[in-house]
């Protein structure tokens, strides 16, 4: 929504003036905003003069601010549109391919005298002694004045562009490669060449049936040199000439396929519309042949149209149109899932209402026990299918129950099998019965498959029986095993003597045992006493504050005795005894 406001000429210039010095990103008080929001309202309604750039054309008042507004990096000072515009650039020229350097050239005459600041080794002006490619010298160039080495060129400033810098084949000379290619290939024929010549001459000398042989081992080693040479001719329609496997490939159409309109030649016969090549009715039709359509190899392209799908297809596209004109927007190559959905609602409907049709005429005419009629067969108490019994009444033959099939492929026997694959089983193996084969894609053998199969296995289980009862040799390991075994044995037997010496030993040592029990008694007489004042000492140390205690005051390094360990079990204060708390009391 637009509106003008009417202002004086004056205010109009100042808030211009106010606006050209905030152009810039300085910070606008919320007045400032304001007014040129204003201004903006009005040059758009057309009550206050347009906007100017440098040249003193007009700015457009319509134009969007983020479109008007200059980047910071332009550098502009006031309202201007050339940032919007093509920039006139000097185009750079940049250097050519053919102004690269030379490689590896070297110009001017050679220098007889050693020059100052020239490279030490070599002698060249051009560069250092570091950067020489030349053999170091035993004495340089510098000392004994002695071949000296010709400068090498230097090539001025070269500017390239962008595709420039990066080409690989820049600095190639192509007149000395192309050289180089055709000497090859010349020297390459010119030996081509007399190798025939000695061959034919080697032919002309030996008999008339060797010229045959060597005429044809010659016609086979030019066509293996010159197999791309008549590929040019083998071009043509209707073939495909492979070099590797010399093989040509017949196309879909050549040159022998009759056409279409040479079928049948009356001009009463079916019309051929020579810019399609389409024939769409049957050509064989006026002639009267006789044949079913089936076994005609042409008839017409109707008849292979509407074959397969392609009759379902044109019903749901008739569907698709009239449901369009009833107001149904539905499309068979747009959306062909909904138009499938759509047909099999309607299909079902359209079903419904005609039983519904049919069972209210039964219910006002009635009539309905004829339609429930017992079949022909219990009518007339006979019938033409064959059907065997035996004499208890059971049916031999003839009425079989249909076996009830899986949604997978059965009863399919490939390579003349005459049962399926995983019918027969050795030896984790699966395989066929018919033959005993345990290959998946074999041809079956039938009976002498069996026969051979069964011999392979009395001669297999034959060579296992062979080598069960031949008596293999020991490895290395099993050996050292037998080593480690029989030591094993002796040091058992030398512990159990030692066992018996150490039990005569005891009994021997047992009267000397009763003084030593004494000095026991009084050893854990003195642990008890030192394990009471340890466990005053840690219920003191419990009782104090955990960040007050000594530092490794609940630690001892030392390894206690058996007397100390048996002290520790004696004091040990079992919490899980109910009559614990008495005790300490």
């Amino acid at each position: 929504m637009s509106f003008q406001v009417n202002l004086p000429p004056s205010m109009v210039a100042k808030m211009a003036k106010s606006e050209e010095e905030h152009d810039g990103p300085k910070k606008q008080s919320r007045e400032d905003w304001k007014k040129m929001k204003e201004l903006d309202e009005m040059r758009k309604a057309g009550t206050a003069p347009a906007m100017q750039d440098e040249d003193g054309k007009d700015i457009n008042p319509h134009i969007p601010q983020y479109i008007m507004q200059a980047p910071w990096y332009f550098g502009s000072t006031s309202a201007t549109l050339k940032h919007q515009r093509t920039q006139d650039e000097k185009k750079k020229v940049y250097s050519s391919m053919n102004e690269w350097y030379k490689k590896g050239i070297k110009e001017g005459p050679v220098a007889t005298k050693f020059r100052k600041g020239a490279c030490e080794n070599c002698g060249a002006v051009t560069h250092k002694k570091r950067d020489c490619l030349e053999r170091p010298r035993k004495v340089g160039a510098k000392f004994t004045g002695e071949s000296i080495a010709p400068d090498e060129y230097i090539q001025g400033k070269v500017d390239f562009d962008y595709e420039g810098k990066r080409d690989r084949w820049n600095g190639i000379d192509t007149d000395e490669h192309r050289q180089k290619l055709f000497e090859e290939y010349n020297k390459i024929e010119a030996a081509k060449r007399a190798l025939k010549e000695q061959k034919l001459d080697e032919s002309l000398k030996t008999g008339a049936d060797e010229e045959d042989n060597n005429k044809k081992e010659e016609e086979d080693d030019d066509d293996e040199e010159d197999e791309d040479k008549y590929a040019d001719d083998l071009a043509m329609p209707g073939q495909k000439f492979e070099t590797k496997q010399r093989i040509t490939v017949r196309n879909l159409r050549i040159r022998e396929d009759t056409a279409k309109y040479l079928y049948n030649l009356d001009l009463n016969s079916a019309f051929y519309d020579p810019k399609t090549r389409s024939m769409r009715q049957n050509p064989y039709e006026t002639t009267g042949s006789g044949k079913d359509k089936a076994d005609l190899h042409y008839a017409g392209d109707n008849f292979v149209r509407v074959s397969g799908d392609a009759h379902e297809m044109a019903k749901e596209q008739l569907f698709a149109w009239e449901a369009y004109e009833r107001g149904v927007d539905v499309h068979l190559q747009a959306d062909p899932t909904k138009l499938a959905l759509l047909q099999k609602e309607f299909q079902q409907r359209k079903d419904g209402f005609k039983q519904t049709a049919k069972q209210s005429i039964l219910e006002k005419y009635g009539g309905e026990e004829h339609l429930d009629a017992p079949p022909k067969q219990l009518l007339l108490a006979q019938t033409e299918d064959y059907v065997e019994y035996s004499r208890h009444g059971a049916v031999i033959k003839g009425q079989e129950k249909a076996a009830v099939k899986s949604r997978y492929e059965e009863d399919i026997y490939l390579n003349n099998h005459t049962s399926v694959w995983g019918s027969y089983w050795f030896r984790g193996q699966w395989g066929f019965s018919c033959c005993h084969s345990l290959v998946k894609e074999s041809y079956c053998t039938g009976e002498s498959g069996k026969q051979a199969a069964l011999s392979s296995k009395e001669l297999l289980l034959q060579q296992e029986k062979e080598y069960a009862e031949e008596e293999v040799p020991k490895s290395l390991m099993e050996l050292h095993h037998d080593e480690l075994e029989k030591k094993r044995k002796k040091k058992k037997k030398k512990d159990k003597k030692k066992k018996k010496k150490k039990k005569k030993n005891k009994s021997d040592s047992d009267n000397s045992s009763d003084s030593d029990s004494d000095d026991n008694g009084e050893k854990l007489k003195e642990a008890l006493r030192k394990e009471e004042e340890h466990n005053r000492s840690i219920d003191k140390l419990m009782a104090i504050d955990e960040r007050k205690r000594p530092y490794n005051s609940m630690y001892e390094a030392s390894e206690p005795t058996e007397e100390q360990k048996e002290a520790f079990l004696m004091k040990k204060r079992r919490t899980e005894d109910p009559m614990a708390a008495f005790l300490t009391k």
